[in-house]
């Protein structure tokens, strides 16, 4: 049960970094909409908070060993922490200039997912600056492409 509840939270909360700041950035760069920014986070945290846990549940299901209880448990934490986490990067973007609120939710999503590798190599007893610099190198490749991706498109359709 608790390595079920583990799963997701800890894929709930890394996809919800990676995606809605992949989101927002791209978003930003292409259309520097603060309603379109705004939506796109509810459409994260709504669809793809559904998506990740059958996701969960289905990888969970297909493994002999789990449990109806784990596959669960696995299944409703995966929706929550994804739903929550990505629901808090609403909150910036209510409150500030859209550039800040880019800012803001980069300095949160970063240092989440920071604090959440730091946790998963100190469990492993791994380097916390080799796994901490793996999962940051991804995010940041992720938010990187949105950005060419978007400022591209912005480009294109003007």
């Amino acid at each position: 049960m608790k390595d079920s509840l583990r799963t997701g939270i800890s894929f709930g909360l890394t996809s919800a970094v990676i995606t809605t700041l992949g989101l927002m950035v791209g978003l930003h760069s292409g259309t520097h909409s603060k309603i379109v920014v705004l939506a796109g986070i509810l459409t994260i945290a709504i669809a793809d908070a559904f998506s990740d846990a059958l996701g969960i549940h289905i990888s969970k299901e297909s493994d002999n060993t789990q449990t109806t209880t784990q596959v669960w448990v696995a299944t409703i934490s995966t929706f929550l922490a994804k739903f929550l986490f990505a629901m808090t990067f609403v909150v910036p973007v209510l409150f500030f200039t859209l550039s800040i609120a880019i800012i803001i939710s980069l300095i949160w999503g970063l240092s989440i997912l920071t604090l959440l590798s730091y946790m998963i190599a100190k469990s492993k007893k791994e380097a916390a600056w080799k796994i901490v610099g793996e999962h940051l190198m991804i995010a940041i490749v992720v938010i990187g492409i949105t950005h060419w991706v978007g400022d591209f498109l912005g480009k294109i359709s003007t």
